[in-house]
């Protein structure tokens, strides 16, 4: 499957053996200590490299923030066109690079703006491969004007409670969302400070109109990412 040229790759750039070792050591640290203060990230490597390790690692999902101070996720309804993600839940990734979208996003300051963003991975219809991960990132085109960054906080879930949505199939490939919801509430195991400069994709950030969003949407429900000339 030929994905369009706005699904953007996960940089190429892999963490080299010492790097990983280094990763792993942090990640250990940062779980036996808890939550109660910010992984000390010392390492020359980006934070989304340590996150999508994280999220590699068994046991592991990730939730994006703009709130610091979070000690239990409750579960949630939010509004969702696909069946797996309209239900009351916690939700998180099981990608590193997607939560930190959520988190470097003022939505105190901007609440009328709208996201429409993904991470997933395709495979052939009889393949138990899935590829890297590929992203797609927007948000409301006045609020984007305004640069809408803050400071945000990166949550590491413990995994145990959550289910993976299942891959759904489109055209000739199948398609894994790097999504997963928890149906009851979830105390972080560590967290993580990103700064708007740590995500990989915040020039690569589109803007959209959200009125004629809404429309394509009504018209359209499973044509995400419903690119405007798209």
């Amino acid at each position: 499957m030929q994905l369009p040229a706005y699904w953007m790759p996960r940089p190429a750039s892999a963490p080299d053996r010492a790097t990983t070792a280094a990763f792993d050591r942090l990640l250990d640290e940062a779980l036996g200590r808890g939550p109660g203060r910010p992984v000390d990230y010392q390492l020359d490597a980006p934070k989304w490299q340590f996150l999508c390790h994280a999220a590699e690692r068994s046991g592991i999902v990730l939730h994006g923030s703009g709130d610091p101070d979070i000690g239990r996720f409750e579960p949630r309804q939010p509004a969702d066109t696909l069946e797996f993600s309209n239900r009351r839940a916690v939700f998180a990734a099981t990608d590193g690079i997607w939560p930190m979208y959520y988190a470097i996003l003022d939505r105190d300051r901007h609440p009328t703006m709208t996201l429409c963003n993904a991470c997933i991975r395709i495979a052939s219809p009889n393949s138990l491969d899935f590829s890297d991960p590929y992203y797609f990132f927007s948000i409301s085109r006045p609020a984007l004007d305004r640069q809408p960054w803050r400071v945000g906080t990166v949550y590491l879930l413990p995994a145990d409670t959550f289910e993976s949505q299942p891959p759904v199939t489109a055209d000739d490939a199948r398609i894994r969302i790097a999504q997963a919801a928890s149906a009851v509430p979830v105390e972080p195991a560590a967290k993580l400070s990103v700064h708007p400069g740590d995500f990989p994709f915040l020039r690569q950030i589109r803007g959209h109109d959200d009125d004629r969003l809404r429309a394509q949407v009504a018209a359209d429900p499973g044509g995400f990412p419903w690119v405007e000339g798209g």
